[in-house]
């Protein structure tokens, strides 16, 4: 099944309240930040992040998940701008963003995810923030969300590994329950990732 077909229900498959790790990180992003929310999904994190003042731009290629985030905006009384787009083979801008947030963002192989790593890294300025949530390696265990393909999930060296050089400024691997909607739902295996591009 397709993401727009996962979207497609009027249900908010991972609900409307942001991802715990949004709510606890927000306050890294100035208002008036330029923000990068890649594959956005319904809108539950843009909105709660333009909700703060913050200039989200949201990446997100299905119809059906625009139109609910859409919803979502005019419900909160925000804006946010939406792109159209797929990752794979995004034009990504370069140096344009104060701040990119990829939350579980691990349909990608492993080829995929290095360009959209990298991709991250293009898109920030010098100095800005790539923000990255997402199921830990022992996730599968657990049943409560994620790919269930090892190789697609994250730990902590993977990551520092993809971000050579950059100031790390929050990490953490650790359980946690998730109430997310029926996307994400039961305790779960996660992994937080902060760091900041280098100046030059």
């Amino acid at each position: 099944m397709g993401w727009n077909e996962r979207f497609a229900g009027e249900d908010y498959l991972y609900g409307t309240t942001p991802a715990d790790f949004v709510a606890r990180q927000a306050w890294r992003l100035a208002p008036g930040a330029r923000l990068l929310s890649i594959a956005d999904g319904e809108g539950r994190n843009g909105t709660y992040l333009a909700s703060l003042g913050v200039q989200v731009t949201a990446l997100e290629p299905s119809e059906n998940a625009r139109r609910k985030a859409a919803e979502l905006a005019r419900e909160r009384g925000v804006s946010m701008q939406t792109i159209d787009a797929d990752l794979r083979g995004y034009d990504w801008p370069r140096g344009e963003y104060d701040a990119v947030l990829a939350c579980f963002i691990q349909f990608a192989d492993t080829a995929f995810r290095a360009e959209i790593f990298d991709g991250i890294a293009t898109a920030l300025k010098p100095g800005g923030l790539a923000l990255i949530h997402g199921f830990a390696r022992r996730q599968p265990r657990y049943g409560t969300g994620g790919p269930g393909v090892v190789e697609q999930l994250y730990d902590l060296d993977l990551l520092r590994d993809a971000f050579p050089r950059w100031e790390v400024l929050h990490q953490a691997d650790y359980d946690a329950v998730l109430d997310e909607g029926a996307g994400h739902s039961g305790r779960a295996a996660l992994i937080d990732f902060v760091a900041r591009k280098p100046a030059r």
